[in-house]
């Protein structure tokens, strides 16, 4: 099993997801090859709180012009956890 801080890259912190807290739902930015139990047992360990679920979305990366030259920005992975209703909340978001 691969290091929970392997799996859990950053937390997300947009005006959305500032008001998903409240409801005890928390966002990270994870490993594109890590899968729902991975980012459960990682979020568990790393902060000391019971997950209830885990819904996970793949992010297509933006495309992008400087000049003549353009790209696309590298594809991510997004997690959004779920606490239980007794858990306590996660400190790093307060």
């Amino acid at each position: 099993m691969r290091d929970p801080r392997d799996i859990i890259k950053k937390p997300l912190i947009t005006e959305k997801t500032n008001d998903m807290m409240a409801e005890g739902k928390y966002t990270f930015v994870v490993e594109k090859r890590a899968n729902k139990v991975e980012i459960k047992h990682a979020v568990e360990s790393l902060f000391g709180v019971d997950v209830e679920k885990v819904n996970t979305i793949n992010m297509k990366g933006k495309f992008k012009r400087m000049g003549v030259h353009s790209g696309y920005r590298p594809n991510w992975k997004k997690a959004i956890v779920t606490l239980t209703e007794k858990s306590k909340p996660i400190e790093i978001f307060e």
